[in-house]
């Protein structure tokens, strides 16, 4: 690929939403470079949105330059700068080296070639200078412009997985995303990584950082789908795996606007690991408690809500065989067969309110206590089902049924 003359990049660069402040604050200074992702997507003609910059000296002092608020990463020596409303990564040009296969490395200030040549994939390995002379010049790793033309994933050296097996998710993640192909190559080494056990010596949460990444792409069946296709999936755990695309693309297709794409594509991935079992890996990879709870729900019950949704056969009865269940789960089930009465309950049924409550009941002399629970539950089962209209008809529901007689 030949990249475009170097005031043409600037132009693209300062053309992107987070460009124009960011080039405002740097003044020009040499040493400093757009780096990774970005400049991948830039030059395939994107927007890119999120802006990760390398530095050739201090990544704390860039991030003071630029004003705005700062966080300073003592781990790695990153920054993170934030000026209207855009967040910008910040790292100093650096080597790294691994005490063991899986472990966090360690950092050692670089020239900038030497910090391309450790990035995970030769098209992420491409910076563009942001400064001095050689403003709006591309440096790249051998054989990434290439790569990039090619729209092909290829590791940067052959211990690339076993250094940082995370890579491995990455690399399903970008192969699903960009619709890049695979280098032969790195696929022999995937298999090799996948065969000697690679994902098991990274920590359970720094897996699941990435499982989470990847379930969160616009396309999460894609994404898993690349996951199974290179053998990833059942090393998180054999029974892991999204056997079943056309279920959970069928599930999304009933998921309404407020519930999560994510935890629907992992639930039917997840459907064949026990419930206990399947909470207890999703605390190894450090889900939020949420998250875990939606995704063993839709994963181990959905099954049982279709096979109630399906003998359903008014509103009042949907909703009760839906009460208490998250959308995710409904809408799994909805996908195992009855989509209608799933579809039903997720659109209009979940969101249907009395106008009257508690307090009214009580004022009308019922005592507190369960008669309470019942008469509203009547007066709602009469609302879904068309039998009560308007205040004065869910009062006399509720009524009806607290003092026995419903």
């Amino acid at each position: 690929m030949k990249p475009p003359p170097p005031a043409e990049l600037l132009d693209r660069v300062r053309a992107l939403p987070a460009g124009a402040p960011l080039l405002a604050r740097l003044g020009g200074p040499e040493g400093v470079y757009l780096v990774g992702g970005a400049v991948r997507d830039l030059l395939l003609g994107g927007q890119p949105y999120d802006l990760d910059l390398v530095v050739k000296g201090d990544a704390a002092g860039l991030a003071r330059r630029l004003g705005g608020e700062h966080v300073v990463h003592d781990r790695f020596g990153t920054s993170t700068a934030s000026i209207g409303g855009f967040s910008y990564d910040i790292a100093r040009a650096r080597t790294e080296t691994y005490a063991r296969p899986g472990a966090l490395p360690d950092v050692a200030p670089a020239a900038l070639d030497e910090d391309l040549r450790r990035r995970d994939f030769t098209v992420n390995a491409i910076a563009i200078a942001l400064g001095g002379p050689a403003s709006g010049e591309i440096s790249a790793a051998p054989r990434a412009l290439d790569d990039l033309e090619h729209r092909r994933l290829r590791v940067l050296h052959d211990a690339s997985f076993s250094d940082d097996p995370t890579r491995l998710l990455r690399l399903a993640r970008y192969h699903s995303r960009l619709g890049f192909g695979i280098e032969p190559g790195t696929r022999d080494l995937v298999r090799a990584a996948v065969r000697d056990g690679a994902l098991q010596t990274v920590t359970g949460p720094r897996i699941g950082a990435e499982l989470r990444l990847l379930a969160r792409e616009p396309d999460p069946v894609a994404a898993l789908g690349s996951l199974r296709e290179l053998g990833l999936d059942r090393a998180i755990d054999p029974r892991f795996e999204l056997d079943d695309p056309e279920l959970a693309r069928r599930a999304l297709a009933l998921l309404p606007n407020d519930a999560r794409p994510d935890r629907i594509a992992l639930a039917v991935a997840a459907r064949r690991v026990p419930p206990a079992e399947l909470s207890r890996l999703l605390d190894a990879l450090a889900f939020e408690a949420g998250d875990r709870d939606a995704i063993v729900a839709a994963a181990s019950r959905a099954e049982d809500l279709s096979r109630s949704l399906r003998e359903a056969t008014r509103p009042s009865e949907i909703a009760q065989a839906a009460s208490g269940s998250g959308p995710e789960l409904v809408a799994l089930a909805g996908a195992l067969g009855p989509a209608g009465a799933a579809r039903d309950w997720l659109t209009r049924l979940r969101h249907v309110e009395l106008e009257i409550d508690g307090r009214d009941l009580i004022d009308h002399g019922v005592s507190e206590g369960p008669a309470v629970g019942r008469g509203l539950r009547a007066a709602l089962a009469a609302k879904l089902d068309e039998r009560a209209s308007g205040r004065e008809a869910e009062l006399a529901a509720a009524l009806k049924a607290a003092e026995g007689h419903g």
